[in-house]
């Protein structure tokens, strides 16, 4: 089974959105890792006067994690999949908390930004043209703007491999065929063991002109599985340490 892209992906997400939330609360760690990606953007003042982007958002959990990390914040959250996007916006928000279904590609050119920083949760392995992506994030960020990224992206060891095969086997994709959604979850399998390593997407970043770029691995069983990367586009704006 070849991955999913594009139009099939969206499609696959529209599908699984009336589950997904139910799903995802099974993940031992899901929302308090997202959590702590989101926290490690160390934005000041509690977001006070800051615009962000939430780049695939898809039913809100990104979007709740960067509304508690930066709780003064205007947000500005997109998403390929309409079904996902229902699902967002079917949940309370504060108004400056906002909705659009925009692909990753489409986000550069739809007026929006600039922001001073940008949130990607388990995005970057499913677009068709990461470089792409990145170069139209560097794009909407100031001078200084910080980057988050929190992806499945292998450490490189065999353990670490083997490691997601044997979850994927016996418990996601398990549960993905009990929803009716075989399709999505072996993609999800395949896209993280296809994607790049941790340290290749380190090089990615640098290679896409971000600078300070740091690789922050999660606790728990997805060490060596899952990341938050971080970034910036240029020098730093302010004297504050991304610790």
């Amino acid at each position: 089974m070849t991955l999913l892209r594009d139009c099939d992906l969206a499609r696959a997400f529209d599908h699984a959105s009336y589950t997904y939330d139910r799903l995802t609360a099974l993940s031992p760690g899901y929302r308090t890792d997202l959590l702590r990606s989101a926290r490690r953007l160390r934005l000041p003042r509690g977001g006070a006067g800051l615009h962000l982007l939430d780049l695939g958002c898809g039913t809100g959990a990104s979007t709740r994690a960067l509304l508690r990390a930066a709780p003064h914040a205007r947000i500005t959250a997109v998403d390929a999949s309409p079904g996902m996007l229902r699902r967002a916006r079917a949940k309370p928000w504060p108004a400056r908390v906002r909705f659009r279904h925009l692909t990753a590609e489409e986000v550069a050119t739809a007026g929006e930004g600039p922001y001073d920083a940008v949130f990607a949760a388990y995005l970057l392995r499913n677009v068709t043209d990461p470089d792409g992506v990145l170069s139209a994030v560097r794009s909407l960020l100031r001078p200084g703007g910080r980057l988050a990224v929190h992806e499945y992206s292998l450490s490189g060891s065999v353990a670490h491999r083997a490691l997601w095969t044997a979850v994927c086997r016996t418990v996601i994709i398990p549960a993905g065929a009990l929803g009716g959604h075989h399709a999505l979850h072996h993609h999800l399998w395949r896209s993280v063991l296809d994607f790049d390593t941790a340290p290749g997407f380190a090089d990615r970043l640098t290679g896409a002109g971000f600078t300070g770029v740091r690789t922050v691995p999660l606790a728990g069983w997805q060490t060596g599985i899952t990341y938050t990367f971080l970034a910036r586009n240029g020098s730093a704006t302010t004297a504050e340490d991304d610790r």
